[in-house]
């Protein structure tokens, strides 16, 4: 899906109090990964993910990678649909050993997969006794649909909490992924884990882009001791 990723934007050289002054700036995000259905495991029972690509590979110093991240990308299980679905985009808060928040954003769709019957529709085992066919022919397989879809999910690993964000980030890499705009999705995502910087509580507005004409802005909080809701509350408090 990706190659190589490098940011479009190289870092210039900053003076000593530019360089004290970015210290205190964090990542918009950490990690950006494509998590897939595991079709090698499928006859096994029991569906699993599998992670496709991670980005960066190798992990960040300071923020490890969150191994069996693919259980938290489909919380119902993975499973092959006969229907297509809805893309949905949703939030899993995940805390570490440290007591460290990382919030995992979710963008899920559906792609096509050719399923391949191994028996004919109407052939069936010969059963041992009446009570085996009654058991048989009560358990419909999927296996005869020749046209399945698949689960897949572009995810998005930050220790910041900015939901809206990530669904723009997201939207937009599936759209271009999708529609096959031409623009590389090396580019977004290069943007995103490695140009986007953003400022600690009570700093300014940050305004960006990813790459893809997009034009975007994000606000830090007033101060870290207040909670963000990501709800209006100003009605709330001019009702006390």
């Amino acid at each position: 899906m990706l190659n190589a990723i490098t940011p479009t934007h190289q870092p210039q050289q900053q003076s000593p109090n530019k360089e004290q002054e970015s210290a205190e700036m964090s990542r918009l995000a950490d990690y950006f990964v494509v998590v897939g259905y595991d079709h090698g495991k499928e006859r096994g029972g029991i569906s699993n993910g599998i992670i496709v690509q991670r980005f960066p590979e190798k992990d960040w110093p300071d923020t490890p990678f969150i191994e069996g991240i693919e259980w938290f990308c489909q919380p119902q299980g993975w499973a092959l649909s006969t229907e297509r679905q809805e893309p949905r985009f949703f939030v899993s808060i995940l805390t570490d050993i440290d007591a460290n928040r990382h919030y995992c954003a979710c963008m899920c769709f559906n792609e096509t997969v050719s399923i391949v019957p191994s028996k004919p529709v109407d052939e069936e085992e010969e059963p041992v006794d009446g009570n085996s066919r009654a058991l048989v022919r009560a358990m419909p397989t999927i296996a005869h649909h020749s046209i399945m879809y698949a689960p897949k999910c572009l995810v998005l690993v930050s220790r910041l909490d900015y939901i809206e964000t990530f669904r723009n980030c997201l939207g937009i890499i599936y759209t271009v992924y999708v529609e096959n705009l031409g623009i590389p999705l090396e580019t977004l995502v290069g943007n995103i884990l490695g140009c986007i910087q953003v400022p600690p509580a009570g700093g300014p507005q940050v305004r960006f882009s990813i790459g893809a004409g997009d034009r975007q802005a994000l606000q830090p909080p007033i101060s870290p001791s207040l909670p963000i809701t990501h709800t209006s509350v100003n009605l709330l408090f001019q009702q006390l």
